[in-house]
């Protein structure tokens, strides 16, 4: 499936608009610098565009910040579209990143290592036609 151009476009215009509890994140999951987890931020998923994205582990990662009170709806139905596609869907508070940074990634690795086994810090040279990170 092809990506909408415009998601693409969007998705790029994203990256540089990080908000302050997204970027706290993206310094400790960027670079594989994660128990050797690759991660992307602010990924085309279908419609969607994710907060952060980790094809091994088919886990996505949002980060809600007040601009999410009141679209509990929209959030759900996001969210059971990604899980009907298999991905599992954790969301954090931005104040969680602000106020100690460690509980949070504690639940991202355990869910990581859960759905990937136990972390590889080099990741084996993908097969010819996979691409790198898809598989555990």
């Amino acid at each position: 499936m092809k990506k909408d151009p415009l998601l693409k476009s969007r998705s790029r215009a994203l990256r540089g608009e990080m908000t302050p509890a997204e970027k706290i994140l993206w310094g400790r999951l960027r670079d594989r610098r994660f128990a050797g987890f690759k991660f992307r931020r602010q990924h085309v998923i279908g419609p969607y565009i994710v907060d952060f994205y980790c094809a091994q582990a088919r886990l996505v990662l949002e980060i809600d910040g007040e601009t999410h009170l009141g679209r509990e709806r929209p959030d759900q139905a996001r969210q059971l579209w990604l899980e009907g596609r298999g991905l599992k869907v954790l969301r954090f508070w931005n104040t969680e990143m602000y106020d100690d940074g460690d509980p949070v990634m504690e639940v991202i690795w355990r869910e990581c290592v859960a759905r990937c086994g136990k972390p590889n810090p080099s990741p084996p040279t993908p097969l010819p036609g996979e691409e790198r990170g898809e598989d555990c």
